[in-house]
């Protein structure tokens, strides 16, 4: 029998006591005790007491009551009880896996940081996606979430552990950490009811955006297509805040950090995000754990926006402003480093659940600002790991302590895995053998920046522009984004109940864009745009727009990373089939075949071909580009199934690249699909298979639903 098989193999009945040696391999009965073969490990308790039956509890008699003294019960029990620590209260859904940072150009100049010492040098990485509205059971793909990701990256350097805790949007909601638990609470599912969950689409969450100006910069990229990426894969990272890096002169400079992944951005459209979530709501996870299993590791680069006080000065914008963010075209993105992850967890729990970041974790050679959000979340972080991991210990927990020598007086607590070794725990002391001591010229340096003013509550003149880089955003995108994006406003605000707050919203837009006001005050029913909000400063319409805001602008460097969905039936010809695959693969892109039956298909050779999927539960919108090969029998059989005329008919409405044999056809007929394109290819011999997935490397064709 495999090794990987599973094993049942019944020894005795502890209930009645009798020899079930020569009974069949079965489940068990729930009175019966499994035991493994010669060599297996015995199971014990968490104390190392072996067990001799983990099927019964002690009971006084075969049907009397359970006993106290079953401590074997008691164990499992209370662990079962006390195995859900308290879920995060934001990116509560998220999905890590383990890689490393290759740096691939000496910082040295600019920071003491060791992992940019020298080119080449590897640092390890563990890296956790996640969504922020929704709970841990909620999915990877809302259609009415409209979800920010977090993308956050722990590296485990030799001077300590470094946590860029970003998402892959490079702007927030607030400028100021007193408004972040507002923020998360109208965001969040409404006290009173329960619901919406892991959406925003609702009044609590616009009544409060709708009064907050300097959300709007966010708002533009929330209804953005960067909200509904097509996977993990294929998203920006960025680090939103401006930080420091310190070099061993002590001089500064400002930097911002980006992860640009190398096979491009990619987002889904709306419609499919829907039907993506009720074909699989783990979509994001299982993409991620397919690539790294089948050794096609995700890869991003890391590059940095660096600049110094008199660029900051004379820039439009304040750079601790956390709404703003800095055009790539003013200050170049300069990539210094790769991260590749290749290992999924060992244990979800162990690793990606009990992972702490904090923004407040930095290394000597990267220093704060000023930025009023950063340093509100240099304390919640932390206060929110001691909350959920049960103490201070945390960094104890694998995953969290640093794999470099660390040695500090820090004892005792909840769950203390290790403490100080010898008499001393304290310092200063006198002892010989007095333990470990502070070193200046290792330690970690804060930039020593002149400090002076009023103690108040109060915000800075330069963040008061709330408008212009929304402006600018929205201009930047292309007629098909901006379409998405006003679609995306007109959805949300459509579920909102008071009509006050709609009108409030609106009456933000034209302050951004007249004709996005007009679209989502029409698409609402409004008899008229609202008179416009009177901004505290009055926008900047010159700025100019950015490509690098843009997913349709930047495009994809081609077809690799993607997913080619094939539709067989009986009598499909090998050849071209085998022409597809191998192309599909050439590319870097993965092709799975589905069938009608999950058991396959005869080819016209009479072979049969295992299928990946079947029909009925592999929908387009799974795939990035789809070909139908069937012939006339065939298509005939797909044309009277209601799946696969959904299929055809959903591939053709979210303008994917979709190759046909001639026979094929008839399925598009009868899905209602009777227009023809250049996105729709006729495939008659095995050249053009090779034709046809060169063409989908523009992912989609735009003209079909521009």
């Amino acid at each position: 029998m495999p090794d990987d098989l599973p094993l049942f193999v019944p020894s005795a009945d502890t209930q009645t006591g009798q020899d079930t040696k020569d009974r069949p391999l079965n489940p068990g009965t729930g009175g019966e005790t499994q035991q493994g073969r010669k060599g297996d490990p015995v199971l014990t308790t968490a104390q190392g007491i072996p067990v001799g039956d983990n099927q019964n509890s002690l009971k006084a008699g075969p049907r009397g009551p359970t006993l106290l003294e079953d401590f074997q019960l008691r164990e499992k029990i209370f662990h079962f009880d006390h195995e859900r620590i308290p879920e995060r209260v934001v990116h509560a859904r998220g999905y890590g896996a383990h890689g490393y940072f290759e740096t691939t150009e000496d910082l040295s100049d600019l920071t003491i940081a060791d992992l940019f010492q020298s080119k080449g040098t590897f640092t390890p990485a563990f890296v956790r996606f996640s969504t922020v509205a929704g709970n841990k059971g909620s999915a990877d793909m809302v259609r009415d979430v409209r979800d920010v990701r977090g993308f956050a990256v722990k590296l485990y350097t030799q001077s300590g552990n470094w946590d860029i805790v970003g998402n892959n949007i490079p702007v927030f909601f607030v400028q100021d950490a007193m408004k972040f638990p507002d923020l998360v609470h109208a965001v969040k599912d409404e006290p009173d009811r329960g619901f919406p969950q892991a959406a925003s689409a609702h009044d609590n969450f616009w009544d409060f955006i709708s009064l907050m100006p300097e959300a709007m910069h966010m708002v533009m990229w929330q209804m953005s297509d960067r909200t509904l990426p097509r996977s993990f894969r294929f998203m920006e990272g960025f680090g939103v805040h401006t930080f420091r890096m310190i070099n061993a002169d002590g001089n500064s400079s400002f930097v911002k950090f980006h992860w640009k992944p190398k096979l491009g951005l990619q987002s889904v459209l709306w419609d499919e995000a829907v039907k993506i979530n009720g074909a699989d709501p783990d979509f994001h996870r299982r993409d991620l754990w397919d690539a790294i299993q089948a050794g096609d590791f995700p890869e991003w680069e890391l590059g940095l926006q660096v600049f110094d006080d008199a660029f900051a000065d004379a820039f439009a914008f304040d750079v601790l402003d956390p709404t703003k963010l800095i055009p790539e075209e003013d200050c170049p993105v300069r990539i210094v480093g790769r991260l590749v992850l290749n290992r999924m967890v060992d244990n979800f729990f162990a690793e990606t659940e009990q992972v702490a970041f904090c923004t407040a974790n930095v290394v000597p050679g990267i220093d704060f600002t000023n930025d009023p959000l950063l340093q509100g979340r240099n304390f919640s972080y932390l206060d929110t790991q001691i909350k959920r991991l049960g103490g201070p210990n945390f960094t104890h927990l694998p995953i969290n302590a640093p794999r470099c020598p660390f040695q500090h007086f820090q004892q005792d607590g909840h769950m203390a895995m290790h403490n100080p070794v010898g008499r001393a725990n304290y310092e200063p002391n006198g002892w010989a053998k007095g333990g470990p001591r502070a070193d200046p010229a290792l330690g970690h340096r804060s930039h020593a920046e002149p400090m002076q003013g009023e103690k108040r509550r109060l915000r800075a003149e330069s963040f008061a522009d709330h408008y212009s880089q929304a402006r600018q955003f929205y201009i930047s995108q292309t007629a098909v984004e901006q379409k998405h994006l006003a679609d995306a406003l007109i959805f949300e605000l459509s579920k909102v109940e008071t009509p006050a707050i709609r009108t409030r919203m609106v009456a933000h837009l034209p302050n951004i864009d007249g004709a996005l006001a007009r679209t989502v005050a029409e698409g609402l029913g409004l008899a008229e745009v609202p008179q416009a909000h009177v901004p505290a400063q009055t926008p900047d319409t010159t700025l100019p727009a950015s490509d690098a805001l843009s997913i349709l602008k930047a495009g994809p460097p081609g077809f690799g990373g993607r997913k080619l969905g094939i539709v067989i039936t009986d009598g499909v010809e090998t050849a071209l089939l085998d022409a597809l695959v191998d192309a599909a693969t050439a590319m870097g892109a993965k092709a799975a075949l589905i069938a009608p039956k999950v058991g396959g298909v005869t080819s016209a050779g009479g072979d049969l071909i295992a299928a990946h999927h079947q029909l009925n539960g592999a929908p387009s919108v799974l795939f990035d580009a789809v070909v139908i090969l069937a012939d006339a029998a065939g298509a005939k059989t797909l044309s009277a199934s209601h799946a696969a005329r959904c299929f055809a008919a959903d591939a053709f409405a979210h303008g994917k690249f979709i190759g046909i044999t001639a026979d094929a056809a008839a399925l598009f007929d009868a899905a209602g699909v009777t227009d023809r394109d250049d996105g729709m290819m006729t495939l008659t011999n095995t050249g053009d298979a090779a034709r046809f997935l060169k063409s989908c490397n523009a992912l989609r064709f735009w003209n079909r639903i521009a």
